[in-house]
């Protein structure tokens, strides 16, 4: 029996391992802009939020710096970059058990509609799950904008019959405002365990994507 009538993913760190992607891409950016170099602990921050956000944090960019660094970014991730992704072992296992269990399955996510889809159509997410939202061409959606606009592709009104899973805070705060309950996973980027989980409002942690279900059904 089904506890929920859906389960909304992250991208990032919960259904796809996009980092190498996403770090040749930063790295792009750096060499072009004459930035400094930063280690592989810094560029993880990067996967997951708007890349104009992730630019001025970490050097200190104004609004217009930020951007023209996000331009750069995204010049370089659709020649190829964007595909160097790999799926989490066991989400397709996983999305099938929800689906076959009658629980419709959406994708929210900080990426461009545009990449979205065509990370998601080469994977075939787009056959598995029932809609994929994505951010628009600004990156001004926020994660709650985007969770909404899954659920109302979905047809789901009653937001605690619907669960978000994600592997940020980004994920966690989303859910919360508009009250949906919340999965953390802590084997993508985000969560470094159970207790960075459980230091938001959620159900619950997962270690692993067979782990989600037990949650779920």
């Amino acid at each position: 029996m089904r506890k929920y009538d859906a389960v909304i993913f992250d991208l990032d760190g919960t259904l796809l391992d996009t980092a190498e992607g996403v770090f040749s891409s930063v790295r792009y950016v750096i060499d072009k802009m004459g930035l400094r170099p930063i280690d592989d602990e810094v560029l993880r921050t990067f996967i997951g939020p708007p890349m104009q956000r992730s630019f001025a944090r970490v050097y200190g960019m104004d609004e217009e710096e930020a951007a023209a660094a996000a331009a750069h970014f995204r010049d370089r991730y659709k020649e190829g970059d964007v595909l160097l992704a790999k799926p989490y072992d066991g989400i397709f296992e996983a999305i099938d058990a929800m689906s076959s269990a009658g629980i419709k399955t959406a994708v929210a996510t900080y990426k461009r509609q545009d990449y979205a889809d065509s990370l998601l159509g080469h994977f075939g997410f787009d056959k598995a799950c029932d809609a994929i939202c994505g951010s628009d061409f600004e990156g001004k959606l926020t994660k709650k904008d985007i969770i909404i606009n899954a659920m109302e592709k979905l047809g789901i009104t009653d937001r605690q019959r619907a669960v978000m899973v994600g592997d940020s805070d980004n994920d966690a705060v989303g859910a919360a405002e508009i009250g949906m309950p919340f999965i953390g996973v802590t084997y993508g980027f985000g969560f470094a365990d159970e207790k960075a989980v459980k230091a938001f409002r959620c159900i619950g942690a997962a270690a692993s994507c067979g782990e989600i279900l037990g949650y779920v059904l």
